[in-house]
């Protein structure tokens, strides 16, 4: 398994449409493969940040998803509300392995 971690710095006055890119990205993912672990966005202290976890069985599942970017009109539609509206303001992505306790499901 192989979990991405999106590390996000968003602008707070546009939480909404922010809100409504990552619903539709929960989806895709879900959809096309992978399990969306959520979003997770500011409660408390620096109200900029937010962060994505979502894993695939395996980088080349993950690449398999990743071929839609560009080419499919969902993903095309979901990477409009963030670049129309301009919630985003950069992110950073990383992929992790994940070390659960014994007996979890990996």
């Amino acid at each position: 398994m192989i979990t991405c971690v999106v590390d996000y710095t968003i602008d707070p006055s546009k939480i909404a449409a922010f809100e409504e890119f990552a619903r539709r990205w929960i989806d895709l993912v879900n959809r096309h493969g992978g399990t969306h672990h959520g979003y997770f966005l500011p409660a408390e202290g620096a109200s900029d940040k937010a962060l994505a976890l979502f894993s695939f069985p395996s980088l080349a599942a993950y690449e398999t998803y990743r071929q839609l970017f560009g080419k499919d009109p969902e993903f095309i539609a979901a990477d409009r509300i963030r670049d129309e509206s301009a919630c985003v303001i950069r992110y950073e992505r990383t992929f992790m392995r994940p070390l659960l306790p014994p007996g979890s499901a990996d």
